[in-house]
């Protein structure tokens, strides 16, 4: 397809009316920064909370359109692995900016990625199961993939919240711990996406129930199992013009989230609420275009899919973040506090365990949905104890 033809389609009125939606709120921000630092009346500054949130939804929906097109493009893992990769790498950046930022922020990264771990386990992955359930009877997801990601999860989760409280001093890795911690960890996420996208591609896709009762490759996918580049090649200038917009449309997100979050800090220390709650909002905030990515998913019975953008995700996140923070902390001397609390510690554990339940078993319900919702109350509970 021509490239004057390509951008005819995918940059559309709607497309440029989000891009200069989401740009053109964070530079009025940027602008009025030396206003909005002072202390702002109440009403004024709910109001420009409630102005960067209309603004983050809007773009919210733009990043999603692109993901869904790139994904019926590309199919699965590829085209989930766009939208994951990009709103994680931000993430990433911003975390690490943070920290070569003034003042300490030594547990920064903790706080963020205990949020993130638990908003992706139980709230947006109990919110899609409940509204996947409800609609479709017979949801499996394809086992093999959701034991990759539980196996990578359980030594990535323990790497960056357990072991630094056992091994290491005060709740941080020593020097000579986090070289390897960091070589390894790089290895294991390298090697991860290397066989994810490669030889064991086919156990990250859609599953149907086979005659003899055993799950088997939906037929799109197996379409795909010899030639699975070829779509894109046919494609290249329309998957191309489409990632770009949909980073382009990303990164408003973040920063605007980012320039967030010290408003937000003001607005609930004024209501009395805890200090991390903030995390938790503005992790929710991030994750925004994937949690609705993973709701319709849900909601056209694509359970895999859902897997593929929650977990995945979170593999992402925390085998990016823990690197980058380590190698920052290594490079500036800046002490990085990864241990967690036991009681966060136990529902991180206990949202592993039921996620191995709730994506082993025959099929997938509602009723798993709703367990996983509960831990996420009991989280949010902690965090206001």
């Amino acid at each position: 397809m021509p490239t004057v033809s390509v951008l005819r389609t995918v940059l559309t009125p709607t497309v440029v009316l989000r891009l200069a939606l989401g740009w053109g709120a964070f530079l009025a921000l940027f602008l009025a920064a030396p206003f909005l630092s002072g202390r702002l009346p109440a009403p004024a500054l709910w109001a420009v909370l409630a102005g960067i949130v209309t603004v983050i939804v809007v773009c919210a929906f733009g990043v999603v359109t692109q993901a869904e097109h790139l994904a019926r493009r590309l199919g699965d893992p590829y085209g989930t692995l766009v939208l994951t990769l990009s709103i994680v790498l931000i993430e990433v950046v911003l975390i690490s900016a943070v920290m070569l930022g003034p003042g300490e922020h030594a547990t920064v990264a903790r706080d963020s990625v205990m949020a993130v771990s638990m908003i992706i386990l139980d709230l947006v992955i109990g919110v899609a199961l409940l509204a996947g359930g409800l609609r479709h009877d017979d949801l499996r997801p394809n086992r093999a993939g959701v034991s990759a990601y539980l196996a990578f999860l359980t030594v990535l989760l323990a790497v960056a919240f357990a072991f630094p409280g056992l091994i290491g001093t005060e709740g941080t890795y020593t020097t000579g711990q986090r070289i390897p911690i960091v070589i390894l960890t790089v290895f294991l996420y390298g090697f991860f996406l290397h066989r994810q996208t490669g030889a064991q591609r086919m156990d990250f896709q859609e599953v149907v129930p086979s005659r003899g009762g055993a799950d088997a490759p939906a037929p799109e996918a197996e379409q795909q199992r010899n030639r699975p580049f070829d779509v894109l090649i046919r494609h290249r200038s329309e998957a191309v013009a489409r990632t770009v917009l949909l980073v382009a449309t990303v990164v408003p997100i973040v920063l605007l989230s980012h320039d967030m979050a010290a408003l937000l800090d003001d607005g609930l220390g004024r209501a009395g609420a805890p200090v991390a709650l903030s995390g938790v909002l503005i992790a929710t905030i991030v994750f925004l275009p994937e949690t609705i990515t993973t709701i319709r998913a849900a909601l056209n019975g694509e359970i895999q899919r859902v897997s593929n953008l929650c977990h995945g995700a979170l593999v992402s996140t925390v085998g990016l973040t823990v690197p980058a923070v380590l190698t920052i902390g290594l490079i500036t001397g800046q002490g990085v506090t990864l241990a967690e609390s036991p009681a966060h510690l136990v529902l991180l554990g206990l949202s592993l365990l039921l996620t191995l339940i709730t994506f082993t078993g025959p099929r997938v319900t509602a009723l798993h949905g709703a367990a996983h919702l509960m831990l996420f109350v009991l989280y949010g509970l902690s965090v206001f104890s």
